[in-house]
């Protein structure tokens, strides 16, 4: 099939604008690990933009030399799967049972579930709430509050109404139980949905930091973000007294880059693993039944 003029002038259009959306989320990230990798006086004299200058690896060192951001490390990536795994274990548990017809209340509870997307009780009642169940400087903290997104429920719930009804009845039929029917059916159906609510559930537990900032005092339980966030606000404290005549300020912008590359790079090397779910995702909802 031969396009016309106007549909090539269309794709190179829509060409251009990946292109341009796709160097507007490289290039900072390029531009933070060059600055990483460059000296304390080309950052002074605000040299780097996209290639390092006077290559350099002090910062990585400082980051990755302390056993406090390696034990906070691997502490998140630990908290990181669990939360997943429990989150992903909860979405399902909630969203399966909501798509039987014959559900007794099914409406009240889909009622009941949707309000709390729009209504919250606030920080200090959440606070109280944590402390009288004991979960205060304890690490289920990090997990229990954030088990269940309501909106990737949702999401589940959608994706499980597409599954045909024919192949739950005829599981029925076979006598198969309603964990059965999820465990051999839903479940090996599902591995789009699966691969995209775990990326959101690990980005958000990757980049949360507000749980264990309100709820933990003890710091062998800091994710890598607290941690980082902490040593960046030390770091902007140092600026500021630079500016008084303390220091140097290129050092701190090097390890500022440093920790976030350390803290931002782990989670990106997730989606390459799941992007064909995402693709087969996509495609599948072109087939119809």
């Amino acid at each position: 099939m031969i396009k016309s003029k106007s549909a090539k002038f269309g794709d190179w259009i829509f060409v251009i604008i990946c292109v341009i959306v796709g160097l507007i989320c490289v290039l900072p990230m390029i531009n933070l690990l060059a600055r990483s990798m460059s000296s304390t006086d080309a950052l002074v004299r605000r040299e780097v933009y996209l290639w390092p200058k006077g290559i350099n690896f002090d910062a990585y060192a400082m980051v990755l030399g302390d056993m406090k951001y390696i034990k906070a490390f691997f502490w998140t990536v630990f908290l990181t799967v669990v939360c997943t795994l429990v989150s992903l274990t909860m979405t399902t548990l909630c969203a399966y049972p909501l798509i039987f017809q014959d559900l007794k209340g099914r409406t009240t509870f889909n009622i009941i579930i949707t309000i709390t997307m729009f209504f919250n009780a606030g920080t200090i009642p959440n606070y109280l709430l944590m402390k009288s169940l004991n979960l205060l400087n304890n690490p289920l903290v990090l997990i229990i509050p954030a088990s269940l997104s309501v909106y990737n429920m949702i999401i589940m719930r959608s994706f499980f109404y597409g599954i045909p009804d024919s192949l739950r009845e005829s599981a029925e039929i076979d006598g198969a139980s309603y964990f059965r029917i999820l465990w051999s059916i839903y479940v090996p159906l599902s591995k789009p949905v699966f691969a995209t609510l775990a990326l959101f559930y690990a980005v958000g537990r990757w980049n949360g930091y507000s749980d264990a900032l309100m709820y933990m005092n003890n710091k062998d339980y800091y994710p890598l973000q607290l941690l980082l966030y902490n040593i960046l606000n030390n770091i902007n404290s140092i600026e500021v007294a630079t500016q008084e005549g303390f220091s140097a300020p290129g050092l701190s912008e090097s390890l500022k880059a440093a920790i976030v590359m350390f803290s931002t790079v782990p989670i990106l090397c997730v989606y390459p693993w799941l992007q064909k779910y995402f693709i087969h995702g996509v495609t599948m909802g072109a087939v119809k039944e």
